[in-house]
């Protein structure tokens, strides 16, 4: 495990971007978790106003074999298939963000949209030791060549904060080098927990 830092990846209810970061941290040793914030799992159907609708806590080994069985070539085709074979291998099922009340150091958005979510959550919660947990937004677009690109931005953005040795007190100055370096703007904030 490298530090001991508490990651975790909030994207909305389409599980790639956060399970790309989810695995490639968790790759690199990084203690990870990985959420949706929707109401629910929703993956590309055969239309983009039919999608595949699923409760959180539907195994992906269901949802796997779900669409294998409504249209292989489909979701062969369009990568859903291969997306649900590698979110089996690192987790049993999608987790809701909003029924989570672990602790994180930082949590990783991948839209506005959820960051608002994320820190709308944590801001109705009471605190249970006032630790700090840092909500850091990077946008990442919705398919799968961002989400491989959104995961390694996450991974050196987690790389270098693990380094510091003060993460409360750096995290300003390292964002801010960051960001200079992908040339994409942050969203960051703190809350309590």
């Amino acid at each position: 495990m490298v530090d001991g830092l508490r990651f975790a990846v909030v994207c909305s209810s389409n599980q790639n971007r956060s399970m790309e970061a989810h695995a490639v941290l968790s790759k690199k040793g990084f203690n990870v978790r990985s959420f949706g914030s929707g109401n629910q799992v929703k993956l590309p159907g055969p239309a983009q106003d039919k999608p595949n609708v699923y409760d959180f806590g539907t195994p992906y080994e269901h949802m796997y074999n779900d669409l294998l069985n409504k249209d292989k070539n489909l979701y062969t085709q369009n990568g859903i298939l291969h997306m649900l074979d590698r979110n089996r291998r690192i987790k049993l099922h999608p987790e809701k963000f909003q029924t989570c009340r672990d602790k994180f150091d930082v949590i990783f958005t991948c839209e506005e949209r959820v960051y608002d979510q994320v820190v709308e959550e944590m801001n109705s919660r009471s605190p249970l030791d006032y630790s700090t947990v840092h909500i850091i937004n990077i946008d990442v677009q919705d398919n799968h060549e961002e989400a491989t690109i959104g995961a390694l931005l996450m991974l050196k953005m987690a790389q270098s904060l693990a380094q510091s040795k003060d993460l409360d007190n750096d995290i300003d100055e390292l964002l801010q080098e960051f960001e200079t370096t992908i040339n994409r703007p942050l969203l960051h904030t703190i809350a309590f927990q």
